[in-house]
């Protein structure tokens, strides 16, 4: 099957790069994996692509997919491989995020979290969901490693804080997320032409999660300028190429903000009156931006939002032919 043979490709190029001046530990120098997550038709595929310099239209993703990149360094030096990973479905194939996150590639993964912001109501639980499961993931991973090579786990947990400087005011009040991960908001040519304080909050919303979970944030659209900034920013987790330092935070324009560079003071409190502040019963500052924007962004019905479990029953890979051979298979069982 050609899928085989794409596997045996990518396994055997690993597997080359691996035995080219490992260092004992099963971890190459100037090889990375970039994990794309999100909004599903939020335009994962095609931010890959550009990254790439792959000019093809995408194609729907089919649960999780694979390829990789190369960049030299310099003349007769070996070329750095990028290995991206992307998840389809949005939040229904959760159980696939650890298939890619190891113990052998977790010291050089990066998450990108692909959120689609022209529709807000789905905006906060697809975060939520893949975040709680990616972390929940990475977290014991961490602690399978912490029993192995108990140096290469505690250099990850001290890693983690390396954006936030220690004198940073929000040092105590944040609490990073495990890997370097990049938020990237989606669609910014539809989301700019929303009501401005629908805009506002939205930003506000955006920001303060980046900022909490020690992550960049970033907006991006078809434009060709704004993904290009993209394109630098992932260069940057897959090759080690540069690091911006840039800050747009005008909720007028698409917001760019390095890991680091926000704070809970400028970001502000939540979008809501501070006499009805109290109304908001919440247990961590995280639950409590949660409440306020699904009081305005109310996320659909359970019914509506209800992952579907089984890959074969989701319309997006639906084939006819064999469809139908399975409807006449499942009448003859039953």
């Amino acid at each position: 099957m050609p899928s085989e043979t794409f596997w045996e490709i990518a396994k055997a190029e690993v597997e080359k790069h691996r035995s080219n001046g490992s260092e004992g530990d099963g971890v190459e120098i100037g090889e990375k994996s970039v994990f794309f997550i999100g909004s599903k038709n939020g335009g994962k595929t095609t931010i890959i692509l550009r990254c790439l310099d792959r000019d093809e239209p995408p194609k729907p993703t089919l649960a999780l997919e694979y390829t990789y990149g190369r960049k030299a360094k310099g003349h007769n030096i070996p070329k750095d491989i990028a290995h991206f990973w992307e998840l389809g479905g949005g939040t229904s194939l959760l159980d696939l995020i650890s298939i890619p996150i190891t113990s052998d590639t977790l010291r050089t993964f990066s998450i990108v979290l692909v959120l689609d912001l022209s529709k807000p109501n789905d905006l906060w639980p697809t975060m939520e969901n893949l975040l709680q499961a990616t972390k929940s993931h990475v977290d014991k991973v961490i602690m399978k490693l912490g029993k192995t090579n108990s140096k290469a786990a505690s250099e990850m947990r001290q890693k983690i804080w390396c954006n936030l400087q220690k004198d940073h005011p929000d040092h105590e009040l944040i609490d990073p997320f495990p890997i370097p991960l990049v938020i990237i908001g989606s669609k910014y040519d539809i989301f700019q032409d929303f009501d401005s304080e629908k805009r506002k909050i939205i930003c506000k919303t955006l920001r303060f999660v980046a900022h909490y979970y020690g992550a960049s944030l970033m907006f991006t659209s078809k434009s060709e300028a704004l993904l290009l900034k993209i394109r630098g920013v992932i260069n940057q987790l897959a090759f080690g190429i540069g690091k911006s330092k840039s800050i747009s935070v005008d909720q007028n324009k698409p917001l760019f903000i390095t890991a680091g560079l926000d704070s809970l003071s400028h970001i502000g409190s939540p979008p809501v009156p501070d006499n009805d502040i109290g109304k908001f019963h919440a247990r961590s500052p995280m639950e409590l931006w949660k409440k306020v924007y699904e009081n305005l962004f109310p996320p659909k019905s359970t019914n509506t939002l209800k992952d579907i479990k089984d890959p074969a029953k989701d319309p997006q890979y639906a084939e006819s032919e064999v469809d139908e051979m399975r409807i006449q298979k499942d009448q003859v069982l039953f």
